[in-house]
C-alpha cells in the first residue's frame, strides 16, 4: 500500500497540534518524580496516545512504546516499562489534568464546534453517575463499601462486603459533538447531589456561568435543596425528571393536565402529546415557583420475528419539572432538552465502556485513578473531535469511529515518519 493509506496518524497529530497546541497541551501531563530517567512528557503522551489506539493495558502499552514510530512521536528513543507507567500516573496532578481538560473544550466552543448542539440557541449540560471497578476486595483508600446480598451454590443466601468507584460526571450534550466536562468522584457515605453540587459550583469557576445554559438531570435530583442550590446560587436553570408519585406537583400535573388540552407535535417520527402547567409549587425546601411538562410519546416499531416483519406500537410517558427562567421556551424545548440526558448514558458511558475501557482500572492507586481517567476523557474528547469535526471518512460514512482508531494505529505501525510533538 501507499503511504497515503497510513496518514491518519499524521493527520490526527497535525490536526491536535493545530486545534489545540498539542505541544503545549502535554506539559498538564508531567508528573512529580525527582529526576526522572524517562521525561513526563514522553510518559504522559505515551499514555494519551494508548488511549487514542486503544491500548488495553500498561502492559500492552509497554510494547507499543517498542515500535521506531512511537518513539519518535514522544520523543523518548527506548521502550517505556508498565511500571514506569504506573509510577508516574500516581504522581501526577488531576487538578493539572482538569485544567487540560477545560482548555480543549473552551478551543472547541471558540471555534463555534459546539452551537449545532443548541437547542433553541441553549447549550445543555447532562449529570449523571455511572459506577466502576466493582471488587469484593479493597484496592485503594478512595474505595467506597456497600453490604450486598449474594446466593451460594447451593441458593442460599448470604451477605458480603462489595467495594467499588463511582463519579458524577457533567457532559455537554447534543446532536454533534458531546464533551466532558468534569467529573466529581464520590465520598464514603455522600449521594449522588452532594458531589453533583461539588463539581457545578467548581465548573462555574472554571467554565464562567455562561459557558452553557441548562442543567438537564435524572430523577435522583429532583428534590428541593439541589434545585435551590443550582438555580438560586449558580445560577443555572435545571430541567429534572418527575416520578415520584408522592409529590405533590405530580399530583397536580396529573390533575390539571386532565382539563388541559394537549399540543401535538413531531419529534423524530414519533407523535407527542405535551401539557404544559406552570406556577406550581414543588416542596418546602424550594418554594418557588416551577413548571411541569408531560409528554405522552407513541411511535411505530419496525421489528423482525423469524422471516416475518411486524409493527409494534409503542409508548412513552414523561413529566419534567423545571426550575429557572425558560418561559420564553415551549413544552416542545423543554421535551427536546429532557431527552437530552440520555446522551450521557450513549455518548459518554456507553461509549466509554464499549470502545474505551473505561471499566478497567490500569493501577488501582486514589491519584492514578482519577489521572488516567482525566487522560482518557482528553483523548476520548480530541479523538471525537478530530473524528467528527475534520475526519472526512467518518463524517462521510466510509468508517466508524472504531475503524478509525484501529487506521491510527495501523498508520502508527506502518505509516510514514511522523514528526515528534512533545518539544
Amino acid at each position: 500500500m501507499s503511504d497515503a493509506n497510513f496518514q491518519d496518524l499524521g493527520r490526527f497529530v497535525s490536526y491536535a497540534t493545530k486545534q489545540f497546541n498539542l505541544p503545549l497541551l502535554g506539559g498538564c501531563l508531567a508528573d512529580r518524580r525527582v529526576a526522572p530517567e524517562i521525561p513526563s512528557r514522553a510518559v504522559g503522551l505515551s499514555l494519551l496516545l494508548g488511549e487514542v489506539v486503544h491500548c488495553p493495558s500498561l502492559l500492552q502499552l509497554e510494547q507499543e512504546t517498542g515500535q521506531p514510530q512511537w518513539q519518535r512521536l514522544v520523543g523518548y528513543p527506548h521502550p517505556i516499562s508498565d511500571d514506569t507507567f504506573a509510577y508516574a500516573s500516581d504522581r501526577m496532578d488531576p487538578d493539572q489534568l482538569r485544567r487540560g481538560c477545560v482548555y480543549i473544550n473552551r478551543m472547541l466552543k471558540r471555534g463555534k464546534s459546539l452551537e449545532r448542539n443548541k437547542v433553541q440557541g441553549l447549550l445543555v449540560v447532562s449529570i449523571d453517575a455511572n459506577e466502576q471497578f466493582c471488587t469484593d476486595h479493597r484496592c485503594c483508600d478512595d474505595c467506597l463499601n456497600r453490604e450486598v446480598v449474594c446466593k451460594d451454590a447451593k441458593g442460599g443466601e448470604f451477605k458480603k462486603v462489595q467495594y467499588y468507584h463511582k463519579q458524577v460526571y457533567a457532559q455537554l450534550s447534543g446532536t454533534h459533538i458531546s464533551v466532558i466536562l468534569d467529573f466529581e468522584p464520590l465520598r464514603q457515605g455522600e449521594e449522588e447531589c452532594g458531589a453533583a453540587l461539588r463539581m457545578l459550583r467548581r465548573i462555574r469557576r472554571m467554565y464562567g456561568a455562561r459557558f452553557f445554559d441548562v442543567v438537564v438531570v435524572d430523577s435522583w435530583y429532583s428534590n428541593g435543596p439541589f434545585l435551590k442550590t443550582v438555580v438560586e446560587e449558580l445560577g443555572w436553570p435545571v430541567v429534572a425528571v418527575l416520578k415520584q408519585e408522592r409529590f405533590e406537583v405530580y399530583q397536580e400535573t396529573m390533575a390539571l393536565g386532565r382539563d388541559q388540552k394537549a399540543g401535538v407535535v413531531e419529534r423524530d417520527g414519533r407523535q407527542v402529546e405535551i401539557w404544559d402547567v406552570r406556577a406550581l409549587r414543588f416542596s418546602d425546601s424550594y418554594p418557588g415557583p416551577v413548571r411541569t411538562v408531560r409528554t405522552v410519546e407513541k411511535w411505530t416499531e419496525h421489528t423482525r420475528k423469524g422471516n416475518e416483519r411486524q409493527e409494534v406500537e409503542k409508548e412513552q410517558n414523561w413529566i419534567w419539572v423545571v426550575a429557572g427562567d425558560l418561559d420564553a421556551f415551549g413544552g416542545e424545548v423543554i421535551r427536546d432538552i429532557g431527552h437530552l440526558r440520555w446522551r450521557i448514558e450513549n455518548n459518554a458511558f456507553g461509549e466509554l465502556t464499549q470502545h474505551w475501557n473505561l471499566t478497567h482500572c490500569a493501577h488501582h492507586q486514589p491519584v492514578a485513578v482519577v489521572a488516567l481517567l482525566w487522560i482518557k476523557i482528553m483523548a476520548f474528547t480530541l479523538f471525537h473531535a478530530f473524528a467528527i469535526l475534520h475526519g472526512k471518512h467518518v463524517r462521510a460514512g466510509r468508517a466508524t469511529l472504531q475503524e478509525l482508531r484501529e487506521r491510527i494505529l495501523r498508520s502508527l505501525l506502518c505509516g510514514p515518519p511522523v514528526l515528534c510533538f512533545s518539544g
